[in-house]
């Protein structure tokens, strides 16, 4: 006989978990809606009030079932055919304090901390920067690299040949959904 497997929290969870606060995690994999009052109309939705849904998503953030809350912009729709994700190969002792300064530039979309790979890849830092052309993605980096005083860092800019789908999280089984 074999050992049984342990649930997980978010399984055990799901159990005793009331169906509409089952239906709110469903309706958030969706995103929110695009309304003046979100919560409302996902608690409307999910047969909740306002408050009680807001006080789920918190407890699910406190307890990480949810851990942020993002916006998927479809760039190309947009007229940002030109995406460059750019990776730098930044100190240890300075890559927080590097990726809060580009975190904080306009052109930057997204910045994130990666452990390398060495010896094929050095990177350890990754920002995104959308444009509708490539010559200007690369004048924008040249901008960034100069402002932030940048220049001695090693650094590339990957650009995207195809776009994938983009989906938001998962939170919810099938069955709630």
């Amino acid at each position: 006989m074999r050992p049984a497997t342990p649930l997980s929290l978010e399984a055990a969870r799901s159990f005793d978990e009331p169906a509409a606060h089952r239906r709110l995690r469903a309706l958030l994999e969706q995103g929110l809606p695009l309304t003046s009052r979100p919560w409302q109309t996902l608690a409307e939705q999910a047969g909740l009030a306002e408050e009680e849904a807001m006080a789920c998503v918190s407890r699910w953030q406190a307890e990480g079932l949810i851990k942020r809350f993002g916006l998927v912009v479809r760039h190309r729709h947009l007229g940002l055919g030109a995406n460059a994700m750019v990776v730098w190969d930044v100190p240890d002792e300075r890559v927080t304090l590097v990726g809060r300064r580009l975190a904080r530039e306009t052109a930057v979309t997204l910045c994130y901390r990666r452990p390398r790979r060495r010896p094929d890849w050095p990177y350890n830092l990754f920002c995104m920067i959308h444009g509708a052309r490539r010559e200007r993605v690369l004048e924008e980096l040249a901008a960034i690299v100069a402002r932030l005083g940048l220049e001695g860092i090693p650094h590339r800019a990957l650009f995207s040949t195809r776009a994938y789908r983009q989906c938001g999280a998962r939170y919810a089984r099938e069955e709630d959904a």
